[in-house]
C-alpha cells in the first residue's frame, strides 16, 4: 500500500457513517502491523538487536519477543 492509500483510508475514519470509519481503523491497523514487521526484519537483518528494536516500538523485549518470535524474527520458530 502505498503514502496515498494510507492517508486515503486515515481520512475514510472521519466518514459520517461510523461503520465506514470503523472499517478503515480495521484496515489501517493490519497495513500498519505489516508495515512493522517488515521494518522489524529489515533491522534483525541489519544487525539491530532484539533490545534495540523494543526500546524503538515501546515495548519491553517480552512483549517485542511474543509478538515476533513465531515469525522467526526473534530466533522463535516460524
Amino acid at each position: 500500500m502505498n503514502v496515498g492509500q494510507l492517508t486515503e483510508r486515515a481520512a475514510s475514519t472521519a466518514d459520517h457513517d461510523p461503520l465506514v470509519g470503523l472499517g478503515a481503523v480495521a484496515r489501517l491497523r493490519a497495513e500498519t502491523n505489516r508495515i512493522e514487521a517488515v521494518l522489524v526484519r529489515r533491522d534483525r537483518n541489519t544487525g539491530a538487536t532484539r533490545p534495540q528494536i523494543a526500546a524503538t516500538l515501546g515495548a519491553s523485549k517480552q512483549a517485542a519477543h511474543k509478538k515476533y518470535a513465531g515469525r522467526a524474527l526473534f530466533g522463535g520458530r516460524s
